[in-house]
């Protein structure tokens, strides 16, 4: 997948649909948000992890500090402002290389991890706004089962050991319905003697969660319930529950 071009299309694609809103709309699956607030949020945070990269941070940035962090009043300056900030990310990755190493909220990564991070939170942020609208929020399903398993991958690196989202011992596996994704459309979350794990394995667990690739992604970041996305949710239904309320980002 070309992260790089997803990023300036999702990107865009959010600004068209924040551009064609009323700003002060609210949205629901961000409480307390409007449109513009959420256009504010995703291009703030495009400049705030470019300069993060372009500075070789080693330490996290302030939100305040963050360079041009504001956009400008006018709608076309705002979507302009938006879409630049996508851009700026790319370019500090290239400046910098995308292997030298930069201080994320998971730990130092490569430059380059922040291109798929964006893209991620510029798709989710795109689902806010299209929900808000009362529409129907369409995603490529390479690209939605990427979502969901980049969140995975969060959710287990950042999960809190002493209130783990799984119990050990337990098992939770997660299934997209679409065709053509292969090993890539099918997630195993365990927790062993090892801590919190998972692959692309299929195997069975005290919980599945069936759907696709899109609706299972609204439902793992609590966008959608499983019922309202659609989602099938068999075996015990409080292992899948335990896991939400335990992977807030």
């Amino acid at each position: 997948m070309d992260f790089r071009a997803t990023l300036l299309e999702e990107t865009r694609a959010l600004g068209d649909v924040i551009g064609n809103a009323d700003p002060e709309t609210p949205v629901p699956t961000c409480p307390g948000w409007n449109m513009n607030q959420l256009l504010k949020h995703v291009g703030r945070g495009h400049r705030w992890s470019a300069q993060i990269i372009a500075e070789r941070r080693h330490e996290p940035l302030d939100p305040r500090e963050v360079r041009d962090g504001k956009p400008p009043e006018d709608v076309d300056g705002a979507l302009e402002w938006l879409n630049q900030g996508a851009q700026l990310v790319i370019d500090a990755v290239d400046r910098v290389g995308p292997e030298i190493r930069v201080w994320t909220f998971t730990g130092p990564r490569p430059a380059g991890w922040w291109i798929r991070r964006r893209v991620h939170e510029a798709t989710v942020h795109r689902g806010d706004a299209v929900l808000a609208l009362g529409g129907d929020f369409v995603l490529p399903a390479e690209l939605a089962a990427d979502g969901v398993s980049e969140w995975i991958e969060l959710a287990t690196v950042g999960a809190n050991l002493r209130h783990p989202p799984l119990a050990r011992g337990q098992t939770l596996h997660l299934h997209a319905s679409d065709a053509g994704l292969g090993p890539t459309g099918e997630w195993t979350i365990t927790h062993d003697e090892d801590g919190l794990q998972w692959s692309h394995d299929h195997a069975k667990g005290e919980a599945a969660v069936r759907g696709r690739a899109v609706d299972l992604l609204l439902a793992l970041t609590r966008r959608r319930t499983a019922a309202e996305a659609d989602v099938e949710v068999l075996g015990d239904a409080t292992v899948w529950d335990t896991w939400l309320s335990g992977t807030p980002f």
